[in-house]
């Protein structure tokens, strides 16, 4: 089982790749994206660096260079190429990472065939399953990022995206709140974030059946939602007054009035029934105050989840998220991760993983906000109640979107 998860889950990655060209993966939009060569290259690190290394009689790296040229942020690990600059990483070539791959993940084979795999073994290795998933998802969010600075306008996906059907009015779910518990319950893989799981007291509330549409969001555009500093946080309002914030991230203005959305489907005419997406934690904030309601913390969020029995499984693969087209809590996972009011920081009792790999979640518990759900761009089998995504409150490249309570 555990060796056909890793042939699936790494050949997912190869497949979101095959459309682009050598160039599309080897361009940096920002320094916050990766390109699609560095993502193909750091995942088979892990394995290499984490597994390979410390597993195989007489090791010997791929190449020696790649130990500092695809090392993300562990700096247990040693010295690491600077993130800013992954896109001038012309050598080596794309068929070089490919043959990296395939070179790491025959040993692999290998080492998963030639004995009993162990506890911390499958641990391990279902840990870098879950990173490259990860990084599966950014690879679709760097690359429609990247190809949004083209004025051509390149499409990742040539084929058409069909207009969302007009959802139901949005309505408010009420709990009853009280004593609840939080964080994952043991069944299945879980990141440590999500752990230990712990008792959280959560007021009487309500949530929204849907995520907020784009035609719902264009009507915050034109009543002054972006001159109205009431309505902002401050932050935000300095953000709106430099000329950073106007629109969500992929919208363009036509000059007929009309606005256009740049999707991975190339750019199409703004769809109003479809979720708005790209926002940050400001615009979310603001549309919610101007609403006459909030973001809901993150507590509120899986407990409504939870208690609405919403199953997190990928229905169907879209490169954009979809219209709402259910009763009840609709939308909680595969349209758009979604912002909360709470700080990202550790659960009481929290304790990262020793070594290099408790760099992975507990350093960034700081400046940063929970989003929950999933996106579009999450692969299948990644999402669940208890995950607790999380950026900074400026950040709007991944599928973000607004789910508003009171």
């Amino acid at each position: 089982m555990l060796r056909d998860d890793f042939q699936s889950v790494r050949q997912r990655s190869l497949q979101l790749a095959a459309p682009l060209s050598n160039e599309d993966c080897c361009a940096q939009s920002m320094a916050d994206a990766s390109p699609v060569k560095w993502h193909l290259a750091h995942t088979t690190w892990f394995f290499e660096t984490f597994i390979l290394e410390p597993r195989e009689p007489d090791f010997a790296p791929f190449h020696s260079a790649f130990r500092v040229l695809f090392n993300s942020y562990y700096n247990g690990v040693g010295a690491r190429h600077p993130r800013a600059q992954r896109g001038l990483l012309t050598r080596p070539s794309l068929d070089e990472v490919r043959a990296y791959r395939a070179n790491v993940d025959a040993r692999m084979l290998r080492l998963l065939d030639a004995q009993a795999v162990e506890p911390a073994l499958s641990t391990l290795v279902t840990l870098g399953l879950q990173h490259e998933q990860q990084h599966q998802e950014l690879i679709l969010t760097d690359v429609k990022h990247l190809l949004a600075h083209n004025p051509i306008a390149p499409a990742y996906d040539g084929t058409a995206m069909t207009p969302g059907a007009a959802p139901a009015p949005l309505a408010f779910q009420a709990f009853d709140g009280g004593l609840v518990e939080i964080g994952h319950d043991g069944r299945g893989f879980a990141f440590d974030n999500e752990l230990p799981r712990h008792r959280s007291y959560v007021a009487p509330f309500e949530m929204a059946s849907r995520l907020v549409t784009n035609g719902e969001y264009l009507a915050f555009i034109e009543a002054g939602g972006y001159r109205d500093p009431a309505l902002w946080l401050a932050e935000g309002w300095d953000k709106v007054a430099s000329g950073e914030l106007a629109a969500p991230l992929y919208w363009r203005r036509q000059d007929d009035g009309g606005w256009q959305e740049f999707t991975l489907h190339g750019s199409q005419p703004l769809d109003p029934a479809r979720p708005v997406t790209h926002v940050t934690l400001y615009e979310a904030d603001a549309y919610a105050r101007w609403a006459g309601a909030r973001l809901p913390t993150e507590a509120e969020w899986e407990f409504g989840a939870r208690l609405a029995q919403i199953d997190a499984a990928l229905k169907e693969k879209a490169w954009h998220p979809g219209a709402a087209d259910t009763d009840g809590l609709s939308q909680m996972f595969d349209a758009c991760w979604q912002w909360t009011s709470s700080s990202y920081a550790p659960y009481p009792g929290y304790a990262p993983a020793p070594g290099a790999i408790g760099e992975y979640n507990g350093k960034f518990m700081v400046n940063q906000y929970v989003l929950r759900g999933s996106s579009c761009a999450t692969p299948a089998g990644h999402a669940r109640p208890s995950y607790r995504n999380f950026f900074p409150a400026g950040v709007r490249w991944q599928f973000t979107g607004i789910r508003l309570a009171r």
